[in-house]
């Protein structure tokens, strides 16, 4: 069964951001300052929450944000058909160009979705990171 994605309050997605994303630190870590001027959408199941993320679009850059999938679901489809939404949803919104700063033990999934590494790995916290972005299409 496909996920049915929809968009949802950026308060819907705080605990699954902070679960899988954050969990030793205190939920307020992943709430992010610019959160009211983005758009977040969130996969479902059967009524049950599974992935989130949050898109911002600035003119033609847009960047996705505190992408998260319930642990026991990756793998089943939600991350993937939640980013290739956002992707369209960017595109329409006027953005040419995505990106964000991916866990770099996740470079690969991104890859797969035509994005590339730009510049060396960083850290946040003890996390290595690597910033990362592709190409939209215009819309249409």
């Amino acid at each position: 069964m496909e996920p049915v994605i929809q968009p949802i309050r950026a308060a819907d997605t705080y605990d699954l951001r902070h679960r899988v994303l954050w969990p030793d630190q205190p939920i307020e870590y992943v709430q992010l300052p610019g959160d009211e001027s983005g758009w977040h959408f969130g996969a479902f199941e059967a009524g049950q929450l599974r992935s989130v993320v949050s898109l911002f679009v600035e003119g033609e850059v847009a960047r996705f944000r505190k992408f998260a999938t319930e642990p026991t679901e990756q793998g089943r489809g939600f991350g993937s058909a939640l980013l290739w939404y956002v992707m369209q949803e960017a595109a329409e919104r006027g953005a040419r160009r995505l990106w964000c700063d991916a866990r770099q033990e996740k470079a690969g999934f991104y890859q797969k979705f035509g994005f590339g590494v730009e510049g060396e790995p960083f850290y946040k916290g003890p996390v290595p990171y690597v910033r990362m972005s592709c190409a939209l299409p215009a819309s249409r």
